[in-house]
């Protein structure tokens, strides 16, 4: 089952790109229907997902290199279970919002968006590291061809500064995969859980899968890459950047640095906090200097995912659940900015705020989906951000009161940027005959926007079902977090 869903993308991808003739209608049709089937997949999955098991599920193992100790191995737990069903959710809300605003090599676009979700889902899947690594690095070839071909004038530059980033990354992550493989005898992600690696070597394999990880998220100072990436991006793509890749960082946080190497993690939070904070804060702050849409959203992003990382850190259960949930909330929430970014985009071809102003007038559909996402991005209580947010600083007052406060002037200046970007856009007076002439948001936006919005509403005011699929293994987790495996003795000879 689990094998079908990862890749029933990568099937159609297979059967569009040899066995369908280059027809835009019917590449758009095989993709969105071969998402759709996925997404349903997805869904068998929950229901059949024990929640009160924190152990992995609907494992499969196939030999595949023995000789190396490495083997086809998947499997999901309540922590990679929520990143599965969201991207599923994603695509096919990308695929409808590409359906008209990508005219050129139809086919190719729709190959490459179901490659890229194959490989996303086997990320968060695979119980491997090589299979690990080999779809992590997969992706970028779909991500790259998708800023590069699809994007905007910029867009080569965009498309190798972002493979670029990650792939520097990802080869230091490599060695400290093969260190761990090699030293544990096993590339089984579970079975190196229990091994207890040296201090000395978990600080060092701890540096090698930060520096792939903090690119990803991405986290203060390797964030750059990042806005230009959604700039140039299309309007799908810069979705599925904000709303799954940036997970990925913060996924393998969870799922590799603070099980495996835990003593490393805890010697390192204060390192954590501290980048942290600076991309709170001082992202924020760049972002309320932006004249570009999407690169105020984008900013805004490596502001969020600070919060993120500080509630991963916090080592408790209220900081891991809340920082697990916030990526989730984070991928519904900039996934609807960007959409909402698109639609007036597709009709007056900028994203310059200042071209805006006094939308209200003319698209009031439009400008009340925008005010709810507006809202859920500041964390407003009855919004879905608020139930992460909360739960974060919650953790981050258990574990530093000073770095809860401080993290805390983040909600404010997120504010400041949100409410300004809002009231250039949708108030004022009409600036333009452009803005005069604009219709109304569509059936077909209107249904990408549903999914999303009813998320925003049933985790702001009942978060409970998503908490408890993530509760048992968040418990497993801070278990191992917790477990001082070799203690810290050599930590001053190292610096």
């Amino acid at each position: 089952m689990l094998s079908l869903v990862t890749f029933l993308p990568l099937i159609g991808a297979l059967v569009l790109f040899f066995g369908v003739k280059d027809n835009p209608q019917v590449s758009r049709y095989v993709a969105l229907v071969t998402t759709l089937a996925t997404f349903f997949l997805s869904l068998r999955l929950l229901s059949g997902f024990d929640t009160a098991s924190p152990v992995f599920q609907y494992l499969e193992e196939v030999p595949w290199l023995p000789a190396y100790g490495i083997t086809y191995r998947m499997g999901v737990d309540g922590i990679s279970l929520p990143f599965v069903l969201l991207t599923a959710l994603l695509m096919p809300i990308c695929i409808l919002a590409s359906w008209q605003s990508i005219q050129k090599q139809v086919k190719g676009y729709m190959v490459a968006f179901l490659a890229l979700e194959s490989f996303v889902i086997g990320v968060f899947c695979a119980l491997d590291f090589i299979l690990f690594y080999i779809l992590w690095e997969a992706m970028l070839i779909p991500m790259f061809l998708l800023i590069g071909i699809w994007g905007g004038k910029n867009r080569v530059y965009a498309a190798f500064k972002f493979f670029l980033y990650t792939l520097a990354g990802s080869v230091l992550m490599l060695i400290a995969i093969l260190v761990m493989g090699f030293k544990g005898g096993t590339f089984s992600i579970p079975a190196l859980m229990g091994i207890p690696f040296a201090f000395d070597m978990q600080v060092w394999l701890f540096l090698g899968l930060f520096a792939s990880f903090a690119v990803k998220v991405p986290m203060w100072p390797v964030h750059t890459w990042l806005p230009d990436a959604h700039v140039e991006a299309p309007t799908a793509g810069s979705v599925i950047l904000a709303g799954i890749l940036l997970k990925m960082g913060a996924y393998g946080f969870l799922r590799f640095s603070l099980p495996i190497l835990p003593d490393a993690s805890r010697f390192f939070v204060p390192f954590i906090f501290a980048l942290s904070l600076v991309a709170i804060i001082y992202t924020a702050l760049v972002a309320l200097m932006q004249k570009d849409l999407k690169k105020l959203i984008a900013y805004s992003s490596v502001s969020h995912m600070g919060f993120v990382t500080i509630g991963l850190f916090a080592f408790n259960q209220q900081g891991l659940e809340g920082g697990i949930l916030q990526m989730v909330n984070h991928g519904v929430v900039a996934g609807g900015l960007f959409l909402l970014v698109g639609v007036v985009y597709d009709r007056m071809h900028t994203r310059e705020i200042a071209r805006f102003g006094g939308l209200a007038h003319r698209m009031p559909v439009y400008a009340v989906i925008f005010m709810i996402f507006t809202m859920s991005s500041v964390g407003l209580p009855g919004t879905n951000s608020f139930i992460g947010e909360f739960l974060i600083l919650m953790g981050a007052f258990l574990a530093s009161k000073g770095v809860a406060v401080a993290a805390a002037t983040g909600l404010v200046l997120g504010a400041a940027y949100m409410l300004w970007m809002f009231k250039k856009v949708l108030f004022g007076v009409v600036r333009s005959d452009e803005v005069a002439a604009l219709q109304d948001v569509t059936l077909r936006e209107v249904v990408l926007f549903v999914p999303l919005l009813v998320l925003v509403f049933w985790i702001g005011f009942y978060p409970a079902p998503f908490l408890n699929i993530m509760h048992a293994s968040v418990e497993q987790l801070l278990i191992q977090a917790n477990t001082i495996k070799v203690g810290t003795a050599t930590a001053a000879a190292l610096f």
